[in-house]
Parts: structure tokens; sequence; C-alpha cells
């Protein structure tokens, strides 16, 4: 099983303590988003765990207490972006906080572990195309030597965040000037001794030098696990994503990042009213299960390749 943790919030900025419980207890509560009475189980232990990805746009909570996750593999997804508070209200200053613990991060983990997101990539009146190139050259060449991949995205609109993203009055770059964007982003990316890779994005920007990217990435965990994973396409995803099948152990509502983009929360109220049931000692992430709730044991297995192949002899 790949865990992660968390596409629907923050875990490692905001609840590192619950997390770490959850590890200790080896199990943890996933409520349905789509079922809420429906609770899973979810066997978390080293066991069945063959990989964790974090995502995070402030991993420093987690930094000094890496050693306790001695027993699991596991790498980072983290955002660092251009922008300011008046997007990214509650992400520390970049330059003097959240680029040094990129490094002190880096530094920990290996490199390979680590990689940088810089998305979504909002175009406004603001935030042009020149000052998102200059933007992802001053942090690419902060960042060199500190990951080997950097991943962007294009902003995507959903029912949660539509009316935040028509506030920034966004527009649309036609496919000339993306490719002309992409075909520089990569260039500095190179310069900078990253590999650079897109994010569920149906535009081919291939001949930019930027592949299709897989988040949680097959290549990459078997990499880092030093074994074969048997492992599908996450059909929960979109038809774009090319990551494979996980367990997210997250919670929507929950994230206090409060980013303007975010697909994560309904609204501020929504999280406020969540992150008051914020209880690190308990088994579900900002919530109490009540006498309607069905919990019910997920069957989840390790995905380690059992069979030899004629390459591993």
């Amino acid at each position: 099983m790949i865990l992660s943790v968390s596409r629907r919030t923050d875990i490692p900025n905001y609840y590192t303590e619950w997390f770490f419980n959850r590890i200790k207890e080896g199990f943890a509560y996933v409520r349905n988003p789509m079922n809420p009475h429906q609770v899973s189980k979810i066997n978390i232990s080293p066991a069945v765990v063959d990989c964790i990805v974090f995502w995070t746009k402030n991993p420093e909570p987690m930094i000094c207490r890496l050693d306790e996750l001695a027993d699991y593999n596991y790498y980072f997804q983290f955002t660092l972006t251009g922008y300011g508070k008046d997007i990214e209200r509650n992400v520390p200053n970049k330059k003097e906080k959240m680029i040094p613990i990129f490094r002190e991060l880096s530094e920990k983990t290996g490199k390979q572990k680590i990689i940088w997101r810089y998305d979504p990539i909002i175009f406004t009146k603001k935030y042009t195309p020149e000052y998102h190139l200059k933007a992802f050259e001053q942090i690419a060449e902060a960042l060199n030597g500190y990951t080997e991949k950097c991943v962007i995205s294009f902003v995507d609109v959903y029912a949660k965040n539509k009316k935040n993203i028509e506030a920034f009055n966004s527009y649309a770059p036609d496919k000339p000037e993306i490719l002309a964007f992409a075909e520089k982003i990569s260039k500095i990316a190179r310069i900078n001794g990253m590999a650079i890779g897109s994010c569920a994005e149906s535009m081919d920007l291939s001949e930019c030098g930027i592949e299709h990217n897989c988040c949680i990435d097959k290549a990459l965990i078997q990499k880092i696990t030093g074994y074969r994973i048997n492992a599908e396409k996450d059909k929960k995803q979109r038809q774009e994503c090319g990551c494979i099948e996980s367990v997210d152990i997250g919670t929507y509502n929950t994230c206090k990042n409060g980013c303007k983009y975010c697909y994560a929360n309904y609204n501020e109220e929504s999280v406020a009213g969540n992150c008051i049931k914020y209880d690190p000692k308990s088994p579900i992430l900002c919530g109490v299960i009540d006498e309607n709730d069905k919990i019910t044991e997920r069957k989840v297995k390790s995905l380690r390749e059992r069979q030899l192949s004629i390459f591993d002899l």
C-alpha cells in the first residue's frame, strides 16, 4: 500500500502529532467523503505500507521527528511558489523561512526524497508569466543541489475554488504562449540540475522538455524501496493523472494554509469548525466517531512484487 499524507490537508504542517500517534498505534480511521457515516479502519503498519508520500507547504514540525519513520520508506512533495499572502495567506515567507526549511529537509532525507512543486500556476495582472519565470528562477537557484525534480501545473477550476479563482481576474494564455512559457521554465530547471514534469496536464509539453509526471510515482517508489511494486493507475484520480493507487488518511476542510486556489476546503467556516474537533490522540483526524458511524476494516496489503522475473535472475 502507498500511504498518501495527504492530498486533502497539510498533515506535516498542522497534524504531525496526530500522525505519529497513528504510526505508534498502527492504524487510522478515515471517513468516506462521499458517505460520511462510512468509516474505514486502515492498517498503516510497516508490514503493509510500502511507501509514504507526504504533501506539504511546510514540513518544519516533522523534521525533528524523522527518526520515528525509520521503519518506513517515504518522500515529500513540497510546494514552494512565488505567491504572496494575497493568495497563500498562512504560508511563511519563502525566502526567509521556507527555502531554508526545504534545504534542511533535503539534507536530512537526501535530495531524491524531496520533490519541489511549483503549482498551481495562475496568471493574473500581478502574477504574469514574467513574474512567475523570475520567481521560479530565484527559487530554483536557491534549491540547486537540494532536489532532483520539480513539478509544475496550471490551475484547475473546481466548484470549491471557482469563486476565489474568478476573484483574481485570472486569465488563460493561448497554447503558443503556454508553450513558450513552458520552454523557458524547463530551461531554468535544467540549468539548476532538475528534471521537470507536469501534474495532471492534458496539454503535451514534452516538446518543451517537460514530461507527464506521476506524483505518486511507481518508478521513484521502486527506487526508494529497492523492490518492484505491483500497482495500477489510481482510477479515483483524473484521467490525466499518472499516479498509482494509494490510500489517503487526510480529511477535507481541515487545511489552515488559507490558499485561495485550494480545492480541498469548502470555506473558512468549515475549516474552523472541523479544526475545533482536532484531538491528536483520536484515531480520526479532526472528527469524532458516533453511534451512526459504521466502521469497516479496509483490506490493505503490501504491493511488493513477490514473483521473480527474468530481470531478477
